[in-house]
This record gives C-alpha cells, structure tokens and sequence, in this order.
C-alpha cells in the first residue's frame, strides 16, 4: 500500500514521482512550472474535472461509483485523487474505471484496476492530492465513465464538490468491480475525485472553465451534460479539435470571499493552474454572486479581477473574460449591484483590462428590450440561471479561433 502520511518529505523525490506519474500535491493543490511542462509534452490534459469543496459525507467499507462526462479522447487515462480538505488521512481501495452502462451500472468488458506506485490500494494525508499511474484505457470523447472506489476504513468527512448535477452511487462493501451494484443510494455530489487526464498526442491543451453556478450546469438538464462547457467542448470536436475542457465553477461561488468554496482569488492556483497541460481559462460568472449578496462596488471587483488576470498571465496562461449576465427578478438584485455589474462588464470590454479576449455572455443572453434581464428563451425560470438554450448559446458565443 502507498501511504502519503509523509507526503511533507517528499520534495527531493518529485522528478523520480514524475517518471512513475504519481504526483503528490501539496495542500494548496500547486504544482511547479516543471511539472507544467512535462504535462505538456507528454500530451496529458485534462479531460474532465471538477473544483474542490469542504463538507463531504463520510463513508466506512462502502464502494462509491462517480459517473465522469468526458471531453478530449485518449489512448492513456490517469485519475487525479483529493483529500485537500480532508482533516485525517483517507484511504481507497481497488480503484476501477470502466465506460458507464447508463444509471449505476458499469460495462465489466472495460473494468480496468487503477494502481497507485503499482499498488491497488492508497492512502493520502489529510491536505494531500495524488494521480494514479497511468491506465492503459480508450477513453472516448463526449463520453461517460464509471470511476469506483471501496473505502475499507472509517472516514471522517471527505473532499467533495457539492453540486454533480447528476446521480451517483454507494453501496455497502466492495462492488468494485461488479457492473451493477446491490442496494446502492444515490448522491448528487462528488467525493474525494479530482479530476480525469487523458494522454493523446493530438491532444492542443487544457481549457478552464471557472466560475460560479452557471458555470457548474445549475438548472441545466439533469444528467444530461449540458453545462456550457460541455456544450463548448463538443464544438471544439465538430470542428475537428482535441481540446480537454474541464469545469472548475462552483454553484453559490463569488470572486472575493469564501463561502461555497473557496473565493477564485483563493483557489485559481489549485483549480486552474494545477490542471495539466492547461493553456487557457475563460473567468466567467462568479462576481454575479458577490453583486447579488454582498454588493461591493464595480471597483473592488475590477481590482480583484486584475489580480486574477496578472496571475495567469505570470503562468503563461491565456485568460478570456466574460461579461456578467443579467440577473434582474432575482431576489437578490439590486440598483447597486446592477450597477456593479454594468461596471465590471464596461471594464472586461475595455482595451486596459488585460484580458486576452472577451466572451460576451450578457450581450449573447439578455433581452435588448430589457438588457439587466434575461432573454425570456434563454431564462430558466429563477432570472438567474440560464436553461438548456440558454447554455448553448453561452457555448455558441465562445469563438473557438481565439484558442489557439
């Protein structure tokens, strides 16, 4: 068994943990310029991912089945494992990953064992994060995949990402490598997952969609891959691209202060940065929840927004900005945050933002006879959210020449 309890002595040993492609992440989830690099020439992206969040149930000699919409396709997968806000250690056992029949069950044609240093079994320090070796598996694009996982111990309350917009699956004892599961609950969160990285040497780069619950497919259809990054990955596919497409929102997120998750200024390294091969990042909707509940003014924004901007840039990474969509009948609007919003939308169109382009999401949703709302066809319901058009044609005001 791998045990990552001293995961803090390890430094000396990251070019040897290259080689065999197990990484172990320090709590903030960083990773050097040097294992940027080697991701990309290794042609490792991201192909599906999801941000991390405290709060996560807790589980004993269960087996937890995550269902994963894939982007880019490969030849090679690596499976990226989080305890980042675990508070003790959290071990997993015989890790399977096999294509999705659909509901709980799992194509047993496909299971594949996922090691750990070549071991089947795993246990990662409280604020740790690890990748699997790699898994020789054809991952489709546009796909989804069973990832199962037993915990034979008792744990305390896991990583998790709150929002899965779809159903998950645990069962009692070890159903690993079952292709149904006896007596299994859904969930509709993820737990202890990070992330899926595909290897594909036609593979361009990673691009980050972060943000808040639009971003995260909130009120988009249930199950059915409609976030708008996933809508956006499939045009890069019908335009003949590989390009891995990874969600980095947070249903409830804001741009300044902690709250469901951690601001964007605070978890852009972990949720941006550490993604391999990461070339781009669109920064979309999560100011829209500052506005509607704490109302700063479009200034102290604009000054978090140009931090954010000069850290991907001193990465090397392309940062697109987008425009806040309207968000009026809400019952958090506000003169003052429309206000702020019309603010920071002035400045991400402006010439001196610093952006390396603008996606106009609030000229591509709102109603021109009442532009602080949206399009009646594009509004879920709630003034908020859009709905399933409304999420494509976010994904279809995203010009793909700019991803180059």
């Amino acid at each position: 068994m791998i045990d990552f309890g001293t995961v803090g002595s390890m430094t000396g040993t990251k070019k040897m943990l290259v080689v065999v492609a197990l990484t172990v992440l320090a709590a903030a989830g960083c990773t050097s310029a040097a294992q940027k690099q080697a991701a990309t020439e290794t042609a490792w992206v991201g192909s599906w991912a999801v941000a991390a969040q405290s709060g996560g149930r807790t589980f004993d000699k269960q087996t937890v089945r995550q269902i994963v919409h894939t982007s880019a396709g490969g030849s090679t997968a690596r499976i990226r494992l989080t305890n980042v806000f675990g508070s003790a250690p959290l071990t997993l056992a015989n890790v399977h990953l096999a294509l999705s029949k659909g509901d709980a069950a799992a194509d047993a044609s496909t299971s594949t064992a996922v090691t750990f240093g070549g071991e089947p079994r795993v246990t990662m320090a409280a604020g740790a994060s690890i990748e699997s070796d790699p898994i020789a598996f054809d991952v489709p694009a546009s796909a989804d995949l069973a990832i199962s996982a037993y915990l034979p111990d008792a744990s305390q309350a896991t990583t998790q990402h709150s929002f899965a917009n779809r159903h998950n699956y645990v069962a009692s004892g070890d159903q690993t490598t079952n292709a149904t599961l006896d007596g299994a609950q859904t969930v509709d969160s993820y737990f202890f997952l990070a992330g899926l990285d595909v290897e594909n040497a036609a593979a361009e780069g990673t691009l980050v969609a972060l943000g808040a619950s639009i971003t995260d497919g909130f009120d988009s259809g249930f199950g059915a891959n409609k976030r708008w990054p996933d809508l956006l990955s499939r045009r890069f596919s019908a335009a003949g691209r590989t390009v891995g497409v990874v969600n980095a929102g947070i249903s409830g997120n804001k741009l300044l202060k902690d709250g469901a998750g951690e601001s964007v200024q605070k978890r852009f390294e972990r949720d941006v940065l550490s993604q391999p091969g990461v070339k781009w990042v669109i920064l979309s909707d999560a100011a829209i929840n500052d506005l509607g509940d704490d109302r700063p003014t479009g200034d102290q924004l604009i000054t978090a927004l140009r931090a954010v901007i000069q850290q991907s840039h001193d990465a090397g990474v392309q940062i697109f900005c987008s425009t806040l969509t309207p968000f009026k009948g809400t019952n958090y609007w506000s003169t003052q945050g429309e206000s702020g919003r019309e603010a920071v939308n002035a400045f991400l169109r402006g010439a001196s933002s610093g952006c390396d382009g603008v996606i106009d999401l609030d000229a591509a949703t709102h109603d021109p006879d009442n532009p602080a709302t949206y399009l009646p066809a594009y509004d879920s319901g709630d003034h908020l959210h859009p709905n399933d058009a409304g999420m494509q044609a976010i994904a279809d005001a995203v010009d793909l020449s700019l991803f180059r």
